[in-house]
């Protein structure tokens, strides 16, 4: 194995498992969808709304955050071997509030993940509660991040000034967006000075980079409103007139429909950031082009006009293509229809949605995790519903193929989770084949952000190339680590250490 640097400064940590398994031909046929319930009695309450996941305890597996409607939110320790054990009111998380918010991002730069909540209802409507390694400390109005007004939305902890520690962006359902940018441990809103202070019915976020090393940010908006393409500058922000992103593939204008989750994704593997944006109303899926977005939910059959909370991609069965699941609202008494679609072929998505998802009642929340750290990705679902629950479900992929996956970690340089928003592509090793591109979370689920890493599926799984790239302040700085072996990593994460210059 290789590393190499792109600027000074720039190292790379690894974790190498010692358990090595066997090599195997990839599959020539799809491989079975096969998806099995875990602990359903411990997740089978409903009324949940927001699904976040990060290895709290830094024991090397990821715990997860429920927030609900008004019952206790739940934090999920994971004991490894599909046991969880709900540590909620032993750490001082159990709120009993309309949880509509949660994001996981190291803020203090302490190298464990904090946790930020919004709620709708009475105030405060934000908490912030620092982590000491698996203690709890609500401390939103010691930072200035307690906020006393307002239904909060998507949060997103990113480095918005590239000066190495995160800030807080968090859209707002019945007012203007907030940018809480940090500095000397304190937090103050920026929004309206930079340009972000949108008055828009926000509910989704995702931050990207064009190219260009700027941040920018795409905002989801309800009830009509046209979503925001917001370019970042050496001058702040300024919005885009782009009709394509301000439809998102549904209607503007219609109060009826609306964006509800932007993901950023490259679904066709040429290694820029497509958009896909699950809607009320027509999905749409906006593959970028050299000067352009274009619309291609139709022809390639994701758009299922209807009406959804959230999406998820992911390789969830290791054939080197992202395949997508998106999951239906409830809403008058109706449980609008999930879907799990697999990529086949350049052009194709197929419909392979199992009994075990549609019997979920799945709204709002969902995460593609490797809970059980067997290499491939499992799916966590939450359900608003009273007949929902907040299930998860065991990806049962054949153990040969399981570990044809790489995950990667992206951390700074004194390994702590500040990276959101870095891109990571792999590529054959010693070759530029591209094999596929993933950006580390900035806006993720339903009004969550989790701290997790990158996953890749990987046919063969061959030895790789990997590059990380960390945007931010007009600067684009790479990191690059060669000849990775998958099979040297099984049920670990590739940690890349990448500096900012």
């Amino acid at each position: 194995m290789r590393v190499r640097s792109a600027g000074p400064g720039t190292f790379v940590g690894i974790l190498l498992s010692v358990l090595v398994l066997p090599g195997c031909d990839p599959p020539r046929e799809p491989e079975p969808v096969r998806f099995a319930p875990v602990s359903e009695e411990l997740f089978a309450d409903g009324g949940a709304l927001t699904d976040a996941w990060a290895d709290v305890d830094l024991d090397g597996d990821p715990d997860r955050f429920v927030g609900f409607n008004g019952a206790p939110s739940r934090l999920y320790r994971n004991d490894g071997m599909g046991d969880f054990v709900d540590i909620a009111s032993d750490v001082g998380l159990s709120v009993e509030r309309s949880v509509r918010t949660s994001a996981w991002g190291d803020f203090d730069a302490d190298g464990d993940p904090d946790l930020l909540l919004g709620f709708a209802g009475a105030a405060p409507v934000t908490a912030l509660w620092r982590n000491d390694l698996g203690s709890f400390t609500e401390i939103s109005t010691e930072v200035g991040l307690r906020l006393d007004a307002g239904t909060t939305r998507q949060a997103a902890w990113i480095d918005v000034d590239a000066d190495g520690d995160l800030d807080l962006f968090l859209g707002m359902r019945d007012g203007p967006n907030r940018l809480f940018v940090q500095a000397d441990g304190g937090f103050i809103d920026r929004a309206a000075e930079v340009g972000l202070d949108d008055p828009r019915r926000t509910v989704g976020a995702v931050w990207f980079d064009d190219g260009d090393g700027w941040l920018d940010v795409i905002v989801a908006n309800m009830n009509g409103d046209a979503n925001g393409l917001y370019l970042g500058s050496p001058d702040g922000f300024e919005e885009a007139g782009n009709e394509v992103v301000q439809g998102g593939g549904r209607s503007v204008g219609d109060e009826a429909e609306g964006s509800v989750r932007p993901c950023s994704v490259d679904y066709d593997t040429d290694g820029d950031f497509d958009l896909f944006f699950a809607n009320y109303g027509a999905n749409g899926l906006l593959e970028r082009t050299t000067d352009a977005w274009r619309n291609r939910a139709e022809e390639l059959g994701v758009a299922n006009p209807s009406r959804y909370d959230t999406c998820a991609w992911a390789d969830f069965d290791h054939d080197g293509s992202t395949d997508l699941f998106v999951n239906g609202t409830v809403g008058g008494g109706t449980h609008y229809r999930d879907w799990l679609m697999r990529r086949e072929g350049s052009e194709t998505f197929v419909d392979v949605t199992p009994a075990e998802i549609l019997a979920r009642n799945a709204s709002h929340g969902a995460t593609w995790v490797d809970f059980d750290m067997d290499g491939d990705l499992d799916l966590a679902l939450a359900g608003a519903a009273e007949d929902g629950t907040h299930s998860l479900l065991q990806n049962l992929l054949r153990p040969e193929f399981a570990w044809h996956s790489l995950h990667v970690r992206v951390l700074d340089e004194e390994g702590r989770s500040t990276r959101a928003g870095a891109e990571v592509r792999i590529y054959a090793a010693g070759s530029t084949d591209l094999l596929g591109t993933r950006r580390v979370d900035s806006g993720s689920g339903y009004d969550a952000q989790s701290d997790l890493p990158v996953h890749f599926g990987i046919p063969g799984g061959q030895h790789v190339d990997v590059e990380v790239v960390v945007p931010g302040g007009g600067n684009r700085s790479v990191t690059r680590v060669e000849g990775i072996d998958p099979r040297s990593l099984q049920g670990r994460a590739l940690e890349v250490r990448a500096s900012r210059r």
